[in-house]
């Protein structure tokens, strides 16, 4: 693999805090995060998992749930689809990098896939998918060193941002991801946490109902939620596109896996942040 002085890296705003810099630390707080993970009897081949994107310390009990999923199979193609937590006039955004670094290595870009998945959504849906450098953005990134400890073979990195949460920008992604990946050995990953500073029971409900419109497998239901008030999630766009594009591949059902929320780390419960780790599967595969 070449080195990060060889190639055009993004280099990690959120190594040493989000999760630890040593790169021995950090692959046996991972290993051991996925040793304790269940391991559920799935309905089917994953084709993508949903998990959260806090620091390692408050979510990643909770996403080991989900990237244990992973365990065995070699992608060619990750692809991480994660919200854009920061203001940007574009709706959907990609790295300029050549590669992404974490303490555990380089993860190279797909490019050649990210422009055929450009010139689809400009072609389909008029909606450019732009490309930035140093982005500060965490939720994308957070994933990375999971995958890089659950895939034993090079992979190749499929990033997308979304900043625009409106249905027909999560509709036209999925598609078009599943366009671009159908036929590659891939993975989706959708990285979203569930609702913000509530109680805990409050907080609880919300991300019940949320979780069941995903295990119900219904992108539209998932976006609607907000708007109806009865549940939330920052990466619900990111979600919705992950369950569309997973349904073009093949994936019919949606287990969630584990739930939690940030009190059962701190034990503050007076205000919370919601984890939910989640398997898309095609049954019968």
């Amino acid at each position: 693999m070449s080195s990060q002085a060889e190639i055009d890296v993004r280099p990690s705003p959120i190594a040493g805090t989000w999760y630890p810099d040593d790169p021995t630390a950090l692959a046996r707080s991972i290993d051991a995060l996925l040793d304790t993970a269940d391991h559920p009897l799935l309905e089917g081949s994953v084709i993508g998992v949903i998990a959260p994107h806090a620091g390692h310390r408050y979510s990643g009990a909770v996403a080991a749930h989900a990237f244990r999923c992973l365990r065995g199979q070699e992608p060619e193609v990750v692809a991480v689809v994660s919200p854009l937590h920061s203001p940007h006039p574009a709706r959907l955004l990609t790295t300029r990098h050549q590669a992404y670094w974490t303490p555990l290595g380089v993860v190279p870009v797909a490019h050649d896939l990210l422009q055929q998945l450009a010139a689809r959504l400009l072609a389909n849906s008029a909606i450019r998918l732009e490309s930035v450098s140093h982005d500060s953005e965490h939720s994308l990134e957070i994933e990375l060193p999971f995958l890089q400890r659950v895939i034993h073979q090079p992979f190749r990195l499929l990033p997308v941002m979304v900043r625009d949460q409106a249905p027909a920008v999560a509709e036209s992604l999925g598609r078009a991801l599943a366009d671009v990946l159908r036929g590659v050995r891939s993975v989706l990953v959708a990285s979203t946490d569930l609702s913000h500073f509530y109680p805990a029971d409050v907080a609880r409900r919300f991300d019940t109902e949320m979780l069941s419109r995903i295990a119900a497998f219904d992108p539209a239901a998932v976006l609607s939620a907000e708007d109806e008030g009865v549940g939330f999630a920052c990466g619900r766009a990111a979600a919705a596109a992950v369950l569309w594009a997973a349904g073009e591949l093949g994936a019919d059902c949606a287990q969630v896996l584990r739930y939690a929320n940030s009190g059962d780390v701190t034990r503050d419960h007076t205000s919370v942040v919601g984890y939910g780790a989640v398997a898309l599967c095609r049954r019968g595969a």
